[in-house]
């Protein structure tokens, strides 16, 4: 008997099948059902952020609400210096020193001058007065100009977007925060040991 005329004699009394046809229409099914499974299932992200400065906001939060904007599950477990980034006030500061590879352009000026890479020695950075609010005002600058969300902006996206943000409950308790510095979506206040099994079951972690 035909394995595809199974299902058409539901009616029979009586179904003989060698146990090669049975295999075969295990197997069959069994296929059927792994294919829609994956087609139906949902995949995800996990994020763990533990920088705060504005250049390095920009990733998690692009990944994040883009991964969201696909249908994604996503979640961001915020560390040491990255709980910065669930503040309300979100002042965030561009750090050159701390990132010498990173190269200074001009937001403002003639084309070929803003097309200059300006790579500042870190022992000159650290010894002008003011100079990272300035790295600061000229990264927000270039970003406006370049039609690119503000770290406020993408944040708010990805609680449109249902992205669940996690607050490290080790770092509120060492650096001595209370909750309510806090915006209110914070999902949960909860260690590493909680969130590693949602990361290690995510379809994608990343370390940022």
């Amino acid at each position: 008997m035909s394995i595809s005329n199974l299902n058409t004699q539901q009616d029979s009394p009586i179904i003989t099948l060698s146990q090669s046809q049975l295999d075969e229409w295990f197997d069959q099914r069994l296929d059927e059902k792994l294919r829609e499974k994956e087609e139906n299932r949902t995949p995800s992200l996990s994020i763990i952020a533990t920088k705060g400065t504005m250049d390095w906001a920009y990733p998690p939060f692009i990944l994040a609400s883009t991964a969201a904007a696909l249908g994604w599950d996503v979640s961001i477990f915020f560390t040491f210096y990255g709980l910065n980034l669930l503040k309300k006030n979100l002042d965030l500061e561009v750090s050159p020193l701390g990132n010498p590879a990173m190269p200074m352009k001009m937001p403002f000026g003639p084309q070929w001058l803003q097309n200059i890479d300006m790579n500042i020695p870190n022992a000159l950075m650290g010894t002008i007065p003011g100079f990272e609010k300035m790295a600061t005002a000229m990264m927000k600058k270039t970003t406006e100009n370049k039609g690119v969300a503000s770290i406020e902006e993408l944040r708010s996206l990805c609680l449109e977007a249902d992205v669940k943000m996690v607050a490290c409950q080790m770092t509120v308790d060492l650096f001595s925060y209370e909750q309510d510095e806090f915006i209110d979506e914070v999902a949960d206040w909860i260690g590493a040991a909680s969130f590693l099994p949602v990361a290690k079951d995510s379809d994608v972690s990343l370390f940022i």
